[in-house]
């Protein structure tokens, strides 16, 4: 393990020749804030219609930044091409027997969602035992089986959303108040399928969601995106449905069962799974597609350590333009993410005109499909364009701060990583301090890009945006937008606006820039820091 005062000795050398440097200063404010703004709003507008993989928007973004980096000089990031084509399945699920629970009446998208990772084109459940399993968690490391004595082949678990730590706020349980990845959705639907499950049922609560039901509405309609199944080699369970919590609370009455009482009895690792006596039927229809979407890959090739990589990510993609009620409804994405996508161009520009080449190669990865599970970073992480090992860190933007300028940084799995410490030394030139993110029971570290090649062991940074503002103007403008930024995530409210808070977005560019900077310039191979559950993975591929 690389000792912190070895990093920080190497650091403070590093950032003695940045701060005397004019090529660096140069290239630190040549951030032009009128340039990215109509980048922003360019890949944000109604002609790219939401920027849907595989749609008319794709072409149109990947077109754009394989014609902007070629313009900066830099080379094809894959071999010799800018793309890396992405293997994915469309499916579009419609209910043809909506969901039936006893004579229990459900509304698709009103109170439930269905859909179906299976390329069948009929699939469904019928007369499939409802268990509920708690919160659906095995994980030995924590002592805890919600499955354990189970036989759920053939059945439908209902599960409680996030994991007891945050449910109980004890730090001795899970992480406490900080999500870990049993938390997040996609596990829940994993270890069904793992355990044999032919369904599974989330209830929707939003606190431990983190998100409203509005979210599960937009974001579960339509085509759903996923990797081949040989890309994944994880079994998958027939249906994966969300239920209203008022819905649960009728479905646990109908079965006799008060649903508060068994979400009290699933917070204690002693707890058993219990049938509720009642059985699902749903059928659905699936509209199959194969399809091919594209990570967009250039790189500055390093001086001295071309072989060794410093990688920008950001997702290029949003939600596209789906039909509802017979309309086409754009969903724009300004924020999430025309603003990561806009800033991997200005990085890279801002890296060219340092006058000379960084020691280590710059890689940027405009990937695909992250709104529909990272589908593209998940790809790129099984199909590296460099080794895994020979990347020295990832630093991923996802949604840029547009709410001010602050005097501190929020670090998303705070304490991860040593790539924080290179945060820190850039962070000076702005009297910037780093902070852990306020809400880690959201489990951000674990829904964004850099999660999928951390898995691998790559040590990847997520930062953004911070917890006080400069000063009363900029608190100003951050709580005005900041109003804007919660009602409009993954809704077609998310729109370019010219009154965001802009200084802000630049400063973190400039940031993320000195970061990569000062990675490229130093010898180092930070590390993932000791008890982070991705070290062992780093440790075994550096071997």
């Amino acid at each position: 393990m690389i000792k912190t005062k070895t990093i920080l000795s190497a650091l403070a050398l590093c950032s003695a020749f940045a701060a005397q440097a004019n090529d660096f200063d140069t290239a630190y404010n040549s951030f032009n804030k009128a340039k990215i703004k109509q980048d922003i709003k360019t890949l944000s507008s109604d002609a790219f219609e939401g920027r849907e993989p595989s749609g008319v928007g794709e072409k149109m973004t990947t077109d754009m930044l394989i014609e902007r980096f070629k313009a900066l000089g830099l080379t094809p990031g894959n071999g010799n091409s800018f793309t890396q084509a992405v293997p994915m399945v469309s499916i579009v699920s419609t209910p043809t027997k909506g969901l039936q629970i006893a004579d229990m009446e459900f509304g698709f998208l009103k109170n439930y969602v269905a859909n179906s990772r299976k390329t069948q084109e009929t699939i469904g459940l019928k007369d499939s035992e409802l268990v509920f399993v708690g919160y659906g968690i095995h994980a030995p490391e924590y002592g805890w089986n919600d499955y354990k004595g189970l036989d759920v082949k053939g059945k439908t678990v209902v599960v409680l959303v996030n994991d007891p730590g945050y449910a109980t706020q004890d730090p001795k349980l899970f992480e406490g108040n900080t999500m870990t990845y049993y938390g997040r959705w996609i596990y829940k639907y994993e270890e069904a399928a793992r355990q044999g499950a032919a369904g599974a049922i989330i209830v929707h609560e939003t606190a431990p969601a983190s998100y409203g039901w509005n979210v599960i509405e937009s974001s579960w309609s339509g085509a759903q995106y996923h990797l081949p199944a040989k890309e994944v080699n994880e079994p998958a369970i027939d249906v994966e449905m969300w239920i209203t919590t008022d819905k649960a609370e009728t479905l646990f009455k109908k079965a006799g069962l008060s649903f508060q009482d068994m979400k009290k009895q699933a917070l204690n690792k002693s707890f058993k799974a219990k049938s509720l006596g009642l059985t699902a039927n749903i059928s659905l229809k699936n509209e199959i597609k194969s399809s091919t979407s594209n990570n967009v890959l250039a790189t500055i090739q390093g001086s001295e350590k071309p072989d060794e990589h410093v990688v920008f990510m950001g997702h290029w993609d949003h939600l596209g333009a789906p039909m509802v009620n017979g309309e086409k409804v754009i969903y724009n994405g300004a924020h999430d993410n025309a603003t990561g996508t806009a800033g991997l161009l200005h990085i890279a520009k801002a890296f060219q005109a340092l006058g000379k080449k960084p020691k280590r190669s710059i890689t940027f990865a405009a990937v695909t499909a992250e709104e529909q599970g990272r589908l593209g970073s998940r790809y790129f992480a099984n199909h590296p364009s460099v080794p895994l090992n020979k990347i020295v860190g990832l630093i991923n933007m996802d949604s840029l701060d547009i709410t001010g300028l602050k005097t501190d940084v929020t670090v998303t799995g705070y304490g991860k990583s040593e790539l924080e410490t290179y945060l820190a030394e850039a962070a000076k030139r702005q009297n910037r301090t780093l902070v852990a993110e306020e809400t880690p029971e959201r489990g951000y570290y674990y829904r964004s890009d850099h999660f999928s090649l951390a898995k691998k062991g790559v040590p990847a940074l997520s930062a953004g945006g911070g917890t006080q503002w400069l000063n009363a103007n900029e608190k100003a403008i951050g709580e005005r937008v900041s109003a804007s930024v919660a009602k409009c995530y993954h809704q077609a409210c998310d729109v370019y606006d010219e009154n965001w808070g802009w200084d802000g977005l630049v400063a973190e560019l400039q940031l993320f820039f000195e970061t990569g900077y000062l990675l490229s310039e130093s010898g180092q191979w930070p590390n993932w820091r000791q008890g982070t559950e991705f070290k062992a993975a780093r440790d075994a591929m550096m071997k």
